[in-house]
């Protein structure tokens, strides 16, 4: 089992001048830390207008710094929100395959759809379509990566004429692809896409197992690659903070954990947020004692039945506290993820208040007293994994579709340059005469067009 650390960059009112450009220098010293340690991935979130939750709109800028901070560490989007009105997928395809080759080949293509109305209706995306467009963007942006040219589309919500998209990335066909999921449909989906489950929900192990094994036995029976490579991986994302003393690992761990889940049901479930003006933080400590966000009530819900949080404690390692506590906690809480057979999991600890100090000291203890174990048996599980992966990934490409990758309109095709298509229009000999001679370096034609542009202008 791998392992991940996940950014959604939050920061809680109130801010000051510096409170963005800070999040963000700890976040990467925190990555290149987790990079020595032997973590193997970094997921970066793309989410728009969700103040205090997630201040993470570019992370092909951030993915880009983070590549130049680390060694070895897969660098993940988590997600990159594919519908086009989100993002051009040409532009998706130009910015993947530039992180490729600035990482060295690290980069990991996760994609999503969002489902927040600061986010869909901010981009005027209609969420009864918002599926459909996360497809068709991503095929698009495959075939824009892996096409040369890309032949060109005309679809429900992409056209676009061929062209050859550049840079191509390094990892060929192109980097591994992944969808978020936060409901066992979307993993259901996710394996007959053959694609990765990036599962950020906040599962036990023993949940999480049903959802791993309908995700492999769905991939071998209904699996046909929406990419030109089979990803085949579930992954589970946990809240994470360690310490020695168990008491100190929940002061330091449930507090943001717990402003976690409350800030993304303030924007998914039940908010109602001025732009600039809601304080989602000052809900969040004017309500957590009441309903059990309170790091102290979650500690004594043992004996509180009614509060939230009773369940996390009275019935051990899960839900809302997840891996945090003591090294040896977590230890057994991980090895149940990995005797469910979940391919990775991932580490959200940058959350509320959370101190950089105590994220940095929790990664190196965990770093030095349970990473290790799981570090060296990875590799001989990883070829395991491989061998009997093989015979099922080569039946899932022979079911490809060849129209997955349609034909240029005609062999010939080209496109020319806007004189040149003036001088089409116009069907003028003379004009056409005139860029020939530009093309052989007259500088009479030159200064000409020069003065025709300036007058056409």
């Amino acid at each position: 089992m791998k392992f991940g650390i996940f950014y959604e960059h939050q920061l809680p009112r109130p801010w000051n001048d510096d409170s963005e450009y800070q999040l963000i220098s700890n976040a990467l010293e925190q990555i290149e830390f987790a990079d020595s340690l032997g973590i193997q991935y970094l997921w970066e979130v793309e989410h728009h207008f969700l103040e205090e939750y997630s201040h993470s709109s570019a992370p092909e800028v951030f993915l880009a710094a983070a590549s130049q901070r680390t060694k070895n560490m897969r660098l993940g989007h988590g997600i990159v929100q594919t519908p086009p009105p989100f993002n051009h997928p040409a532009r998706i395809a130009e910015r993947m395959a530039m992180l490729d080759l600035v990482s060295g080949g690290r980069a990991e293509f996760g994609t999503g759809e969002s489902s927040s109305e600061a986010e869909l209706g901010g981009f005027m995306v209609d969420p009864e379509n918002k599926r459909e467009m996360w497809e068709e963007g991503l095929r698009v942006a495959v075939r824009c990566m892996t096409e040369s040219p890309f032949t060109g589309v005309q679809g429900k919500y992409v056209t676009m004429p061929p062209r050859n998209v550049v840079p191509k990335p390094l990892q060929k066909p192109h980097p591994p692809l992944w969808v978020a999921c936060s409901r066992k449909d979307t993993i259901h989906m996710a394996a007959q896409k053959a694609i990765g489950a990036l599962a950020f929900a906040f599962v036990d192990p023993e949940e999480a197992k049903h959802w791993v094994d309908d995700y492999y036995s769905t991939l071998a029976t209904e699996g046909v690659p929406i990419g030109d490579a089979v990803n085949a991986n579930v992954a589970c994302v946990s809240t994470f903070m360690c310490h020695e003393d168990e008491q100190v690992a929940l002061e330091r761990g449930l507090e943001g954990a717990n402003f976690f889940g409350y800030s993304l049901a303030h924007y998914y479930v039940f908010g109602r947020h001025r732009p600039a003006n809601t304080s989602v933080w000052d809900e969040y400590e004017a309500r957590r004692a009441e309903h059990g966000y309170d790091p102290v009530a979650v500690q004594l819900a043992a004996r509180n039945q009614e509060l939230l949080g009773a369940k996390v404690v009275s019935e051990g390692f899960g839900g809302l506290r997840g891996a945090i506590g003591t090294p040896e906690q977590l230890r057994e809480y991980l090895l149940r993820y990995e005797e469910c057979g979940v391919d990775q999991v991932i580490f959200c600890y940058q959350s509320g208040n959370n101190k950089h100090e105590h994220i940095m000291e929790a990664l190196e203890l965990f770093g030095k007293e349970v990473l290790p174990e799981f570090l060296d048996r990875e590799p001989a599980a990883q070829a395991a994994k491989d061998a009997r992966m093989a015979p099922i990934i080569d039946t899932l490409m022979a079911r490809k579709p060849s129209e997955d990758h349609p034909p240029l309109p005609n062999d010939d095709y080209s496109f020319p340059a806007i004189p040149r298509q003036m001088a089409d229009r116009l069907e003028s000999d003379a004009f056409h005469e005139m860029l020939d001679k530009i093309a052989e370096g007259d500088a009479d034609a030159q200064a000409l067009m020069e003065q025709l542009m300036r007058g056409s202008s």
